[in-house]
């Protein structure tokens, strides 16, 4: 009888332990940065908030810097999957373009001041003096969703649905009538906001935006 361990089965389950720590490290990295500020944080504290020994972090990321790097990556790229899942809905509008719209909206404004988020923005600004690439690692989240908001909205001009001449700008000012009341309600940016407030704004936001561009 062979007796030989099968490896097939031994190497997913050795891959899937290695990124379940990668992933506690970086959570745990985020949230020792953004309780204490890069330059105060300690790996043994990281390593503690993680579960895991010091030399694990070390093993998996190399430096306290490259940690730095990694947790606001990872947030980013949270972030951008949930902002990605908000524009999608744009995809099928129905009959209903404004009630899509005020849908989208809210997923949007309720991302922007999603905890994290608010977190990740303050972490950023703290930081991008002595790391000014963090700001290009956010700012990448979100050019890539106001392009794919700006792609929709193009489609939706073609299928004579909106009347826009330039999807990106048009997505921009979607954007911001989204962001700018939110950062006036919760005090910049740093404090929550319930979902009254942000249905509200986005139905300010719906409102502004059609009276420009609907048919």
């Amino acid at each position: 009888m062979n007796t030989a361990p099968d490896l097939s089965r031994a190497r997913p389950t050795t891959s899937r332990g290695r990124i379940d720590k990668q992933q506690a490290v970086l959570a745990a990295a985020f949230t020792v940065f953004a309780r204490t500020g890069y330059a105060q944080a300690r790996v043994d504290d990281i390593a503690a908030e993680a579960r895991v020994a010091k030399a694990t972090v070390y093993n998996h990321f190399g430096d306290k810097e490259t940690l730095l790097r990694e947790s606001v990556r990872a947030l980013s790229d949270n972030a951008l999957a949930a902002n990605l899942a908000a524009v999608e809905q744009l995809e099928n509008v129905g009959d209903d373009l404004a009630a899509t719209l005020r849908a989208v909206g809210s997923q949007l404004a309720a991302c922007y001041c999603a905890d994290d988020s608010q977190t990740l923005r303050r972490l950023v600004c703290a930081e991008a003096l002595q790391f000014p690439d963090l700001l290009d690692i956010v700012d990448a989240v979100s050019k890539r969703v106001t392009r794919a908001l700006a792609d929709r909205l193009a489609r939706l001009t073609l299928s004579g649905t909106l009347d826009i001449d330039d999807p990106d700008m048009a997505a921009a000012q979607f954007a911001a009538l989204l962001t700018g009341p939110a950062d006036a309600r919760s005090r910049l940016g740093t404090g929550p906001l319930p979902d009254r407030e942000l249905r509200t704004i986005a139905d300010a936001a719906v409102t502004t935006f059609l009276a420009a561009y609907g048919r």
